[in-house]
């Protein structure tokens, strides 16, 4: 009963926010509510919504401060140069438009953080996209498949999950993932040519005039969720004078966040204060760009949190220990020498529905020992464990998407349309490298 309504509060979630009868935050909140009542649980729901928000208020925390960071360098004029350079390489053609964002995207991605390269990532390329009319689902996609191939990195989330969850070393799980995940970079380069190609198809190539741009084309093509001022208010908030100092602040960031020198909200408050004190020492200014920056950070949060509220109902009732057992449950006796590539298989539907930490801690443990008896070590199961991540990555779980969607300007469903597909293919191409690199057996006797 509990896993009908486990599958039942998702299904109904995706119908209702696919179908735009409710919005993400609105869907998130509601709907778990309702569904813990239909269980029984309208007693305990409450410390389950609690809980729940716990675990991501410190990624709540971090979004606020990394939207209020990067922000504030918009208004310093720290991204006019990076803008002009890829103005320059792309002179308005869509398919290196798209290309140079995947490249990006996996460049900026090696921190393992997927909030920061969204971040960084749609602020940079937007604009650009936005000037040469460009489909911004487009670049959603490639960002967001691009960074579902370095989240595969050991102090990125999943394989330290799994690392932890089947107790093997972080290392032999992903060494041997490498050629994998070289593989599948080269598959999304390839797909951004493709897109690329078909939007030059749409919209021709875009003659651009380098030199007249200038800030003028950063300031008016920004992400609408920045844009709080007029072009000449802009101009006037510009710090070129402390352009330098403030490539070294978000330097330093960048290098504490991969070296996780302090917890990722406390990095970011502190980089955002000091951005603040370096570039607009008076108080007022600094109460001006805080009040114009905060209706997106409250935006982005607000969304997260809900999610905390999805994900702690959908764990305290046990709704997903009963999905995992129904999933196990469905499997013939006779395809236990294909565990492997059932995993494989089983990761996409698993860490869509459920959350990877109810996955990996819950059913990978229960596979991987099924597995020994034929045969089959658990960093193999491990393995194919992570086929599935850029699935996981469109599940309306996971919160960092939301955030990548609303910097875009585009509707989560929408996103989810245009790309699942796209990750879907993705997926099958880490199973076929598994299979040819013998990350996994396909069959054991």
């Amino acid at each position: 009963m509990l896993s009908l309504l486990g599958y039942g509060m998702i299904v109904v979630f995706m119908v209702l926010i696919m179908t735009r009868k409710l919005s993400a935050l609105v869907a998130l909140t509601l709907i778990p509510i309702i569904f813990a009542i239909l269980a029984g649980f309208s007693a305990e729901m409450g410390s389950m919504m609690i809980d729940g928000l716990k675990k991501v208020a410190p990624t709540a925390i971090m979004v606020i401060f990394a939207i209020l960071y990067f922000s504030t360098m918009f208004d310093t004029g720290l991204f006019d140069p990076i803008i002009r350079l890829f103005i320059r390489i792309i002179k308005g053609d869509p398919v290196k438009a798209v290309i140079c964002t995947a490249i990006l995207a996996a460049m900026v991605s090696l921190d393992g953080d997927g909030s920061t390269t969204y971040m960084i990532c749609v602020t940079a390329m937007l604009p650009l996209f936005k000037r040469i009319r460009l489909d911004p689902l487009a670049l959603t996609c490639v960002v967001f498949l691009s960074g579902s191939i370095t989240n595969l990195l050991p102090w990125g989330g999943p394989l330290a999950r799994v690392a932890a969850s089947l107790k093997v070393e972080s290392s032999e799980l992903f060494i041997p993932l490498i050629p994998a995940m070289i593989v599948g970079f080269l598959g999304v380069l390839a797909l951004a040519w493709f897109i690329g190609m078909r939007e030059r198809q749409r919209l021709g190539t875009l003659s651009i005039n380098t030199g007249s741009l200038g800030r003028k084309f950063a300031v008016e093509e920004m992400p609408a969720s920045y844009v709080t001022t007029t072009p000449d208010d802009k101009e006037a908030l510009r710090r070129p004078t402390r352009f330098w100092i403030n490539v070294l602040l978000t330097t330093v960031l960048m290098g504490s966040l991969v070296l996780e020198l302090l917890p990722l909200a406390v990095l970011f408050m502190i980089a955002f204060a000091l951005a603040l004190l370096i570039n607009y020492p008076q108080l007022d200014a600094q109460r001006q760009r805080i009040a114009a920056h905060a209706p997106a950070a409250l935006n982005q949060t607000s969304i997260f949190l809900a999610a905390g509220i999805f994900a702690g109902i959908l764990s305290g009732t046990g709704m997903v220990t009963a999905m995992s057992g129904t999933l196990l449950d469905i499997l013939p006796d006779r395809l236990g020498p294909y565990l492997a590539p059932i995993t494989a298989l089983l990761s996409l539907p698993g860490t869509f529905f459920m959350s990877n930490d109810a996955f990996y801690y819950g059913v990978l443990p229960v596979i991987a020992e099924a597995a020994k008896a034929y045969g089959i070590d658990p960093v193999e199961i491990g393995r194919a464990s992570l086929v599935g991540q850029p699935v996981h990555l469109l599940s309306p779980l996971v919160a960092s998407t939301y955030l990548l969607v609303g910097l875009a300007g585009v509707e989560f469903s929408d996103h989810q349309k245009y790309t699942f597909k796209w990750a879907c293919l993705l997926c099958m191409i880490f199973l076929a490298c598994g299979l040819l690199f013998g990350l996994y057996p396909l069959y054991s006797v």
